[in-house]
């Protein structure tokens, strides 16, 4: 059994990994989830976790407990245990009833576990709500990294003003200095590097005497 589509009209659905070495129980569970989601499933443990694994990992995956090969326990291990399906809620389906059953799905990263025989309300409920604390987890996820990338450019932005700010408190100290020997007009003219420049051709001279000031190294290397 493979991929059972429901209709166009409803292509935008999330996609529901079914897992049950039964065919009828599989069945089923298609026959109730098909009107709502885009629906999968699987015989098997390892069918299971080649789908979760391939280029459209499902949306949640309903995985029954008692099967040949790989148990649900097992397939649920492998795949928390995978960074790129590790976040898929796993809702267990099982016969096995018992607290110690219920509690070993759970501390195995279960989001949920349904006794059979279920209750499709029941079922159709809970599969709503993981799904939606699911959506809401990832757009968590979204906004948070949003806001460390917008931390991040605005640190460097800041960075920069300083950078500048520092820059141009260093450049109006330098003017000072030189207006302490220099009329303005004649600082201005050094400055602007044009060919009236009265000390142009004597800036290492000029260096030379004022050598004992601090920032005169770009007017020297103009």
């Amino acid at each position: 059994m493979g991929e059972c589509l429901v209709p166009d009209s409803n292509a935008a659905a999330a996609s529901i990994l079914i897992v049950d070495d039964t065919p009828t129980n599989l069945a089923l569970m298609v026959e109730l989830l098909q009107p709502h989601y885009r629906t999968r499933v699987a015989l098997n443990g390892e069918k299971a976790i080649a789908l979760a694994l391939g280029t459209e990992p499902p949306d949640l995956i309903l995985l029954d407990v008692m099967m040949p090969g790989l148990s649900g326990y097992d397939v649920c291990r492998r795949i928390k245990a995978d960074p790129r399906t590790r976040d898929i809620p796993i809702i267990f389906l099982s016969a096995m009833g018992a607290v110690e059953d219920e509690t070993l799905g759970l501390q195995l990263g279960g989001v949920d576990y349904v006794t059979k025989p279920i209750r499709p309300a029941i079922v159709l409920a809970r599969i709503r709500t993981h799904l939606a604390m699911a959506g809401q987890s990832r757009e968590r996820e979204r906004l948070v990294t949003r806001l460390e990338q917008q931390t991040s450019a605005l640190s460097e932005l800041n960075h920069t003003l300083e950078q500048r700010i520092a820059d141009g408190v260093a450049q109006v100290e330098r003017l000072g200095r030189l207006k302490r020997y220099f009329s303005p007009s004649v600082v201005d003219l050094m400055l602007s590097g044009n060919s009236d420049d009265p000390l142009k051709s004597h800036r290492r001279e000029v260096a030379a005497a004022f050598v004992d000031l601090r920032g005169f190294t770009a007017f020297t290397e103009a």
